[in-house]
């Protein structure tokens, strides 16, 4: 939709080929349905955000930032807000008015938008002549490919995009879910359905510490999931070759010295009690049977009993409780699609195929991938309004 709307700005007579009954499918559910615009930042501070080739978005963002996506949004009248994080969100907290101002914004600008699914591009003599979709055929001076990557395959993002480049000459690095809830090796299923708050996770790779947040994680059926899970696992970009595991800090707030005499205030209190039943002012309920486990102190071993090794012991499990990950979930359970076409094969300025002259490309179908917070939209726009703008003038050029 930014591409199209873009390309119509510059005066390109533009077809939106969209095989859903609607427009921003995908886009609408983001956010949890809220829709997480942007990040109120400039191109720097996106950059940062962006651990997966960066560089590459250097001169888009450099064009439209996440200030410039909120004054965009704003001139279509969506009022924005923002929130913890930089996140901007509609002041309505409805992602439909985002897809739904682009959609008018499309119509004013008369561009044809055509019920349909691309199947094909054509190609001859190294540039793009139209697109074969499945009703008929497009015939066009420039084609941009905004199919998104293969994550959320219900809302249309099913790897075409992906296919149709490759068959043009591009190289598509391999596909993976970042953004993703991770699976382990069976304590989510004993802690199903627990959620801790006000925690800090820690990611290791090899034993070596690689990220670090603050916030709230869920355990499920398969694993861990929630906000600190999917920004963690956007720093894991090594399965199959490196060991992951998280520490949880379950009590951030207090130092070690001050958790200490929280325990040994609880243990006078429940002096003569089991240990296992001890821990229920410091813990949710059905953690406390893991954290016995985990410390080595049987449930049934009084507390007035437990010796300052074994206090200390459990300090450690309290202060750095251990989920060792199996590997992410599939990337049709995740957020964004880490990997996409090649960015070296990409003029940076244009989002122009270095292959194919004529083709463009946009948003998650390329090797370009961020944290949490806004960021992948902003890619979204951002080369959306590159590719769009390069596209009209390519078509005058040819005409």
């Amino acid at each position: 939709m930014m591409a199209a709307v873009s390309s119509a700005e510059q005066g390109g007579a533009v077809t939106l080929l969209e095989p859903n009954e609607r427009l921003g499918k995908k886009l609408n559910i983001t956010g949890k349905g809220r829709c997480n615009v942007t990040n109120n930042a400039g191109t720097e501070e996106l950059l940062a955000n962006i651990p997966r080739n960066g560089k590459f978005l250097y001169s888009s963002f450099s064009r439209f930032d996440g200030r410039d996506a909120i004054a965009f949004f704003e001139s279509l009248g969506v009022p924005l807000k923002t929130e913890r994080g930089n996140r901007v969100f509609p002041v309505s907290d409805r992602s439909f008015d985002v897809s739904a101002a682009l959609e008018r914004r499309l119509r004013a600008l008369r561009v044809d938008i055509v019920r349909d699914r691309a199947a094909a591009l054509e190609i001859a003599e190294g540039t793009v002549r139209g697109v074969a979709g499945e009703r008929r055929r497009y015939p066009a001076e420039a084609v941009i490919l905004a199919t998104g990557g293969v994550s959320y395959p219900a809302t249309g993002s099913t790897g075409e995009g992906h296919r149709m480049a490759a068959e043009a000459g591009h190289t598509v690095t391999p596909l993976h879910g970042s953004l993703v809830p991770l699976r382990d090796f069976g304590l989510g299923r004993e802690l199903q359905g627990l959620t801790l708050r006000n925690i800090r996770l820690t990611v290791f790779e090899d034993n070596k510490r690689i990220y670090s947040d603050f916030g709230e994680l869920l355990f499920t059926h398969f694993g861990v999931s929630g906000p600190l899970i999917l920004s963690a696992s956007a720093h894991m970009r090594h399965f199959g070759e490196r060991a992951y595991h998280l520490e949880i800090d379950l009590k951030p707030a207090l130092d070690e010295l001050t958790l200490d005499r929280r325990l040994l205030a609880d243990f006078e209190k429940y002096a003569n009690h089991d240990f296992g039943n001890a821990l229920g002012d410091l813990l949710p309920k059905k953690l406390i049977p893991v954290i016995v486990r985990t410390a080595g102190i049987g449930f049934r071993q009084k507390v007035h009993q437990i010796t300052r090794e074994q206090r200390r012991g459990l300090l450690t499990v309290l202060k750095n409780f251990p989920v060792v990950i199996a590997g992410p979930c599939p990337v049709t359970d995740a957020i964004v699609t880490s990997g996409g076409v090649k960015v070296g094969e990409i003029n940076p300025n244009t989002m122009e195929s270095k292959v194919v002259k004529g083709l463009y490309f946009a948003g998650e179908l390329i090797d370009v991938d961020a944290y949490t917070g806004g960021f992948n939209l902003q890619i979204a726009w951002a080369t959306g309004r590159a590719a769009g703008f390069a596209a009209a003038e390519n078509a005058k050029d040819e005409r």
